[in-house]
């Protein structure tokens, strides 16, 4: 194992805590928030890893990993990682994003060590057992069935098609039926081999954590794994264009049309991205928004009405979404598009603005009151940006957005070319003249 040195940094964090970073030999990163007062930890292994950085052979074996991993491992069955964590009452899942994954548990302070142990094992020392893949193969493709049986879950999935084509980001996280019915054992357990290296990872936690005592068990318990040498698997990037569909409509016999009007965003790492968070605030991110007020409340067309953003490595996505009776599609379309072009015309007003960027900070620091959700920023922050940034900094770059910076920013993006994808049952209905 290599001797070089651990460096370790510490920052400020809300309510008195302290956020302190470590950097491990061989390229493992550790992050942690003590909280004082509670009585609860947090930790979690994020893996920057996710379906973005599959192949079309391999669509969906990020996912597809999420669940086995918890199928057993070189020193633990299934049975045993189950009974171990209810034992201490606590809480072991994980999730599966397009560009990271991320593996976790939420236990007493006291059981921490347990949790520590318990989430390494499985993300590092997976059997991926032959049988396993087959029963997780069958899970999997309820899960998909699921996704189908929603509309308004599968519009998100349709859109990205829609406005990214066939492409790492436009793909679904779950893959495909075909692709997952494709998938070895071997393509799987290989993927798993090759990408879930140290230095793609953080380990982060929160709660009533003591830094150094975690990074000692880090260095344990991921061993000589810390001295392996790593690959360099660089993303490919997607160029963004127009959109590879303008206007897709899925025909399901559903009850209701599922709506989402959008176009490209902005990149996680684009400094605006705090004004496109206020700007998608003031557009649908609440009760007086201002397509909330259009469509809900004014006319009562529909029962949820909200915008939303996501930022990747290079690129993003910003729209839109209504879900509203069959019969009312078309008018929910023209106000869902009204709306965007007022906002791209600079007609949000000042109160719209002060009002995005007040639900932004309240969003950000009501939503930091528990060990797994301060876990889950400090962990995501450390992966995609490489730094953590403290709650005032935050909170600081919030304010610091003008009205001007809004507009700016709004008049860019929403006078792209967008895309309008509806799910429901319309057969042939043409809705070309809505974008």
């Amino acid at each position: 194992m290599t001797t070089a040195r651990t460096r370790t940094r510490q920052i400020a964090a809300s309510g008195g805590g302290v956020i302190t970073r470590s950097e491990l030999p061989g390229g493992l990163r550790v992050v942690s928030e003590a909280m004082p007062g509670a009585r609860s930890a947090s930790v979690g292994v994020w893996v920057g890893v996710g379906s973005r950085d599959e192949t079309p052979a391999l669509a969906g074996a990020s996912h597809f990993l999420e669940h086995l991993l918890f199928k057993g491992t070189g020193s633990r069955s299934a049975l045993d990682i189950a009974s171990a964590m209810d034992a201490v009452g606590g809480e072991l899942n994980a999730f599966t994003e397009k560009e990271h994954t991320c593996y976790y548990a939420t236990v007493l302070d006291r059981d921490l060590r347990l949790a520590v142990d318990l989430v390494a094992d499985v993300v590092l020392d997976a059997t991926i057992s032959a049988p396993d893949v087959e029963v997780e193969r069958s899970v999997v493709l309820e899960e998909i069935a699921m996704r189908d049986d929603d509309p308004a879950d599968l519009v998100h999935d349709e859109f990205a098609s829609a406005l990214l084509g066939d492409s790492p980001l436009g793909r679904p996280i779950l893959g495909t039926e075909s692709s997952i019915r494709a998938l070895t054992r071997r393509q799987v357990a290989g993927y798993y081999r090759r990408r879930y290296q140290p230095t793609a990872m953080v380990l982060a936690a929160a709660g009533n954590v003591n830094h150094a005592a975690l990074v000692a068990q880090a260095k344990r318990v991921f061993g000589e794994r810390l001295g392996e040498p790593s690959a360099d698997f660089s993303r490919r990037l997607t160029p963004m264009r127009r959109p590879v569909k303008p206007v897709h409509v899925v025909s399901e016999d559903t009850e209701q049309a599922n709506i989402v009007l959008g176009t490209h965003g902005l990149s996680r790492h684009d400094e605006r991205r705090f004004a496109l968070g206020v700007l998608s605030a003031a557009l649908g991110g609440g009760m007086s928004s201002r397509l909330f007020q259009s469509i809900r409340e004014e006319r009562g067309l529909a029962y949820s009405v909200y915008s939303f953003t996501s930022g990747y490595t290079e690129a993003g996505v910003m729209g839109a979404y209504a879900g509203c009776q069959p019969g009312k599609a078309d008018e929910v379309v023209e106000l869902l598009s009204a709306g965007l072009n007022d906002a791209a015309s600079g007609n949000l007003t000042v109160e719209e603005i002060e009002r995005g960027k007040g639900q932004m900070r309240g969003g950000l620091v009501l939503g930091l009151e528990d060990a797994s959700s301060r876990m889950s920023r400090i962990g995501k922050s450390e992966l995609v940006f490489g730094e953590v940034l403290g709650v005032d900094e935050l909170l600081a770059r919030i304010d610091a957005v003008s009205a001007r910076d809004v507009a700016g920013l709004a008049a860019d993006l929403l006078s792209q070319p967008r895309c309008l994808t509806v799910v429901g049952p319309f057969g042939d209905h043409d809705f070309d003249g809505a974008v």
